[in-house]
């Protein structure tokens, strides 16, 4: 064979390995897109029980673009799909509570509501009117430094007060008086009656509400690891507000009342830890003037809260999350937690009855709880192969014993 076939042979080798080595470098990077794109989510986030039906909102991404869509679902009580509906203007959107106002339904949230939006991945406030069908009567948004959203809302008579924050955008310097946590109230057509405001325009917030004695009260945080309550009358106007140090970066996220006493619920940072990995969960009694009672709190094993508080007559019941530190799993840039759910249930005078943590699958998260008949329904998502996560709800007896799932 001669010197100028071997040169020829030994190129064509080199080329075909080459071209060998590039169709795997495409096959293995197709292969896992192809895995991304099979991801898969849908979350419950709030819930009503209405009459003989449940309403949720949350959202998923069962779209063709797996952009996240806020959804809002009606069910019978035995958990059978009546209809459901995405919101589809904009990009990507959630729902994160629902309530009933006659025949009709109120969902609030926030959605990128325009390409710029998108493109900057920051959103406005929404709020929608649905009939019983699910069809859209009215609906509304609000954006004021950036980035808004809504939390929770309340029906009246005349409209609805809704609960949330307008803050800027993470890279975005700056100082302003309209945002941070807000109230707004709304007219029954979601025309804007009046707007209150509070706190820090990087991270205040408002998670929840309730009306009691013709006054207003509000929860969320201020600063970073700040908790706030408010008292607000009727017409908007903020009477005190009260900070307690130091909660997580999510602050107050529940309110319930008994004997005209407030409870909230939200996490306290453990102070010697220096990062975010170990909180208590935790509970706190103030009376009508914001003053504080008591508090009480839960430590597991990592960073545990309260989600969500509900009042059964005089006791009180609570969805909440623990999250377990996982060092195998985790990198200097990335901290992994296992999650799973707790359901807690509290005397009036904060004395434990029952603190059970719900860890069926590999993360367990419970984000909303309400009272059904003789029994409690706490609603959330789980994920079984650490990509894919499912809406679903959990049943537990008055005792706090579980009785099952659904969805």
């Amino acid at each position: 064979m001669s010197s100028r076939l071997k040169k020829i042979m030994k190129y064509t080798v080199i080329v075909c390995l080459i071209i060998l080595i590039i169709d795997l470098v495409i096959i293995i990077y197709a292969g896992k897109m192809m895995k991304k794109d099979k991801s898969y989510f849908d979350s419950i986030n709030s819930f009503e029980i209405v009459d003989s039906d449940i309403i949720s909102v949350g959202s998923n991404n069962n779209n063709d673009k797996k952009q996240e869509k806020a959804k809002i679902t009606k069910y019978d009580r035995e958990q059978n799909k009546i209809w459901e509906k995405l919101y589809n203007k904009g990009y990507n959107s959630s729902f994160f509570a629902v309530k009933k106002d006659k025949e009709n339904y109120i969902a609030v949230g926030n959605y990128e509501s325009t390409k710029d939006e998108h493109r900057d991945k920051i959103r406005s406030a929404l709020i929608v009117k649905y009939d019983n069908n699910g069809e859209i009567i009215y609906e509304n948004d609000f954006q004021v430094l950036g980035n808004s959203k809504f939390m929770n809302l309340l029906v009246l008579e005349d409209g609805y007060l809704v609960v949330g924050q307008s803050i800027y955008e993470n890279m975005t310097l700056g100082l302003s008086n309209e945002g941070g946590a807000i109230l707004i109230k709304y007219d029954k057509e979601l025309n804007e009656v009046w707007r209150s405001n509070y706190g820090g325009s990087k991270s205040g917030i408002y998670n929840d509400l309730l009306i009691l004695d013709d006054n207003i009260y509000t929860v969320g945080k201020d600063a970073s690891n700040v908790g706030i309550i408010s008292k607000y009358d009727l017409d908007g106007n903020r009477l005190t507000t009260v900070n307690y140090e130091s909660t997580d970066s999510f602050g107050f996220t529940g309110i319930a009342e008994i004997d005209k006493h407030l409870f909230i619920v939200g996490a306290k940072k453990v102070k010697k830890d220096k990062t975010d990995y170990d909180t208590d969960a935790l509970i706190v009694e103030y009376d009508m003037d914001c003053s504080l009672v008591r508090e009480e709190t839960y430590k597991g094993k990592g960073k545990e809260r309260y989600n969500k508080v509900i009042s059964d007559h005089d006791n009180l019941v609570i969805s909440g999350q623990t999250g377990i530190y996982n060092k195998e799993k985790s990198t200097n840039k990335k901290a992994i937690f296992q999650y799973n759910g707790i359901f807690a249930k509290y005397s009036r005078d904060l004395k434990e009855l029952k603190v059970v943590e719900y860890e069926n699958e590999v993360d367990d998260y419970f984000t909303d709880i309400k009272q059904m008949d003789n029994r409690y329904v706490i609603s959330g998502y789980s994920t079984y192969d650490e990509k894919n996560y499912l809406a679903k709800f959990i049943i537990y007896s008055k005792a706090g014993k579980l009785i099952g799932t659904g969805l």
